[in-house]
């Protein structure tokens, strides 16, 4: 009888498209969650304010647009929308809700995982790639899998490609090497740091059993890749900021990036310690993994390691002191590190490597946990549209405290200007009425500020409202 029941469990516990599986469930709590937890709600209410305006306004990819431009057009700078887009599609299918994102991404972070695992074990054994996806799985891939960013969006697009584009190298079918194009470029497209991991290309010429044809194929097709890249990011997005004056990111020079990071090293360790694998025993495990790579005899691996690394630090400088101060940046490099991990407990028998995995596993939840519940503090942004519907017009611009974060915005459904608390004042509140502000919205949990010379049309439990062009 037990000899029965191991032969029926075990095989599902050394199937990763159970994990894969049972991840993808636990990550349904609090699914249908608006972007108001907080670790990065701000960058979610961006996501889902530009798929809005896709679903209600015009739906032109080129054009990105957000609310809290003031009296600009709202249409910025910024990754390749596919994202954004891929929501709106969805939205004109059930309807734009506050977390269709959610779905989108965590559907699209799963099946890239299932190819990073499949292309692991093509490229060493099923082991290996057995304990990179799970180590992968609780790293902060199990939080952000379910944002509604594009961040481990377009990794999972990564390596989709490049399977395709391995399949293709050993096989030769063309419709391999379209999914390598494909994918690889949306990928890149939507988050360029993904372009990291493309890097470990570099091997593919080493590899004497691949056809230098399908060489050929798999490099021309990744240059063309590059220059949609190049076009959207260095042609289009100069195009779009000369001609609407609003963009979300502001690449530094290397010297600039390198500056600013020496300012904020510990942030910079900490992303690679801890925000990366959310898990300090699986940091461990990269640290004596790297000491099993270095020593090991794989030099294709080494060498595709340290061709993805050079590319990713090449990124971390662009970013300057964003990248030390935000966690998501650290996303494309996280697999990388589960896969050295993984290389590790490889080295250990069994029996002990998985019980590793599970410290590995618990740990990484444990420390993520809180990331799927709101705090009853914050539910109250959910009323701002409804408390505004028969007070301020739909057209009319508008001032709303609480930062220059577009979340409260978002849930007023508005357009104007996102302001910080210390510029709660009548002399900078009739700088933007100048520019066409209609009314002020306080958040008065944000700011002690409440009585203003301006007409206040609606009080309630948690707004003032002001009409900056009624007179008292």
């Amino acid at each position: 009888m037990k000899g029965s029941f191991n032969q029926f469990v075990k095989p599902f516990f050394k199937d990763i498209r159970f994990w894969l599986l049972l991840f993808f469930v636990v990550r349904l709590i609090g699914i249908t969650n608006p972007p108001l937890e907080s670790g990065h709600n701000w960058r979610q209410s961006l996501t889902n304010m530009v798929a809005r305006n896709f679903y209600e306004d015009k739906a032109d990819i080129r054009y990105p647009t957000i609310d809290i431009a003031g009296e600009k057009s709202g249409i910025m700078t910024s990754e390749f929308p596919v994202y954004n887009y891929l929501i709106y599609g969805v939205s004109k299918l059930f309807g734009f809700n506050h977390w269709t994102g959610r779905w989108v991404n965590l559907i699209v972070s799963t099946i890239g995982l299932f190819y990073f695992h499949q292309l692991i074990i093509k490229l060493l054994n099923k082991n290996i790639a057995f304990y990179a996806t799970l180590i992968t799985l609780t790293s902060l891939w199990f939080a952000y899998s379910r944002k509604i960013m594009p961040d481990t969006f377009s990794v999972s697009l990564v390596f989709v490609g490049l399977y395709g584009g391995h399949a293709y190298l050993k096989e030769g079918k063309w419709f391999q090497l379209v999914l390598f194009f494909v994918f690889t470029t949306l990928g890149v497209l939507s988050k360029i740091p993904a372009l990291s991991l493309c890097a470990g290309l570099v091997i593919v010429p080493w590899i004497t059993s691949v056809k230098r044809a399908r060489i050929f194929h798999v490099a021309f097709a990744g240059l063309i890749g590059l220059c949609f890249v190049w076009l959207w990011y260095f042609y289009w997005l100069p195009h779009v900021y000369a001609a609407y004056d609003y963009q979300l990111f502001f690449p530094k020079t290397l010297r600039q990036g390198f500056q600013e990071i020496s300012t904020v090293l510990p942030n910079l360790f900490e992303k690679f310690y801890f925000s990366s694998l959310n898990s300090f025993v699986a940091f461990g495990c990269f640290l004596l993994g790297l000491f099993y790579v270095v020593k090991g005899r794989n030099r294709l691996l080494q060498l595709a390691l340290v061709s993805i690394s050079v590319v990713f630090v090449f990124f971390i400088l662009k970013t300057g002191s964003v990248f030390p101060t935000h966690s998501y940046y650290i996303v494309p490099f996280a697999p990388i590190m589960a896969l050295v991990a993984a290389c590790f407990l490889a080295e250990l028998p069994k029996n002990i490597g998985y019980v590793i995995l599970g410290v590995v596993v618990i740990e990484g939840i444990a420390n993520q946990q809180h990331d799927f519940f709101l705090r009853d503090s914050e539910l109250y942004k959910l009323e701002l549209e409804s408390t505004l519907e028969n007070v301020v017009p739909n057209d009319n611009l508008v001032i709303i405290n609480g930062g220059t974060t577009p979340q409260n915005m978002y849930f007023a459904h508005r357009k104007g200007w996102a302001i910080r608390n210390s510029e709660v004042n009548v002399k900078f509140v009739d700088s933007l009425h100048q520019l066409g502000a209609e009314y002020l919205i306080i958040d008065k949990h944000q700011t002690n500020v409440r009585e203003l010379q301006y007409k206040v049309v609606l009080r309630s439990e948690h707004y003032y409202v002001y009409g900056l062009s009624i007179d008292n």
